[in-house]
């Protein structure tokens, strides 16, 4: 990896939060996206209203938006951004939440912030939450930009609360892999398997010798893992190597069969098969795509 090569291509972020404000929040109209692929340190909430057909990227997700989008992202390294894709919108609103990682310091580890933790840590991969979700708060969010001072934080704690509700039918956004985001599953068998795997992603992974690393049989443990994960084995690794694969294809230059061979595959017209099934393009268009939306800095 050429980390030299990722910091010229990324834009981060400097954000107008001050260090006396508990979050910075803007309320746009606007009939287009022009602003590139970034990051920044601060965690951020973003929601879109009338923006069918937008195109957003967060880490190697890549999903196309319905009328409604509401995203958390709780990672300082996570890149993304909202294009305008076919979005033909002439009123597209979007309100953008920004907030320090250190605003819940004295709250993060008290029983009442519990739920709020966690979804907090789910965001770490760029959480998408559904619609009924956005319904339930959407009252609180459309008002908040005009409400001041103390209640606004008031209503900005019970918004965050509210979602927190909906972390089971949330969807996590980018691979763990390429986000760089410590899995931790609840089973120790599950997280001793999951270890092992994205410490031997580029070897040749079998599943009897993973079944007897926990001790059990070859098929009680696909059942047991699929249970646990909800995924098929075969899945899960392919889905770690491709992580890994894409953030080879956007932080350095190697080769698209470099990149391959360096991931697990053993096969460089699978790869790229396996690839577009799961992204919807190839490895070269996914690299494409997100220099085309980098300025250098």
């Amino acid at each position: 990896m050429n980390k030299d090569y990722a910091e010229r291509h990324i834009i981060r972020e400097i954000t107008p939060l001050s260090d006396k404000d508990c979050f910075y929040i803007v309320d746009r109209h606007k009939k287009e996206f022009t602003y590139p692929i970034h990051c920044h340190k601060e965690f951020e909430l973003n929601f879109i209203e009338h923006g069918t057909g937008l195109r957003r990227i967060v880490g190697d997700s890549v999903e196309t938006v319905a009328e409604y989008d509401l995203v958390l992202i709780t990672s300082a390294d996570l890149e993304h951004v909202w294009e305008q894709a076919d979005c033909h919108s002439e009123d597209i609103r979007e309100i953008t939440i920004q907030f320090s990682p250190h605003f819940f310091d004295s709250l993060i580890d008290t029983n009442q912030f519990d739920r709020v933790k966690t979804m907090l840590n789910h965001a770490q991969n760029g959480l998408c939450f559904p619609l009924p979700a956005i319904m339930k708060i959407y009252a609180l969010l459309d008002t908040l930009p005009e409400t001041k001072g103390f209640y606004a934080v008031t209503q900005f704690l019970t918004l965050l609360y509210e979602l927190s509700f909906f972390i089971d039918s949330a969807h996590k956004l980018s691979s763990s892999s390429f986000a760089k985001v410590e899995i931790q599953a609840n089973s120790r068998r599950v997280q001793r398997i999951q270890q092992y795997i994205n410490d031997h992603y580029q070897e040749e992974i079998r599943l009897n010798q993973l079944a007897g690393m926990v001790g059990m049989s070859a098929v009680a443990f696909s059942r047991f893992f699929k249970l646990r994960t909800g995924k098929v084995l075969s899945d899960y690794i392919i889905d770690i190597r491709l992580g890994h694969a894409s953030r080879l294809l956007v932080d350095s230059t190697m080769s698209v069969a470099e990149i391959c061979y360096e991931c697990g595959f053993n096969n460089l017209s699978n790869f790229n098969r396996i690839f577009k099934k799961k992204k919807n393009c190839s490895p070269k268009e996914f690299r494409e795509n997100y220099c085309k939306k980098k300025i250098v800095i």
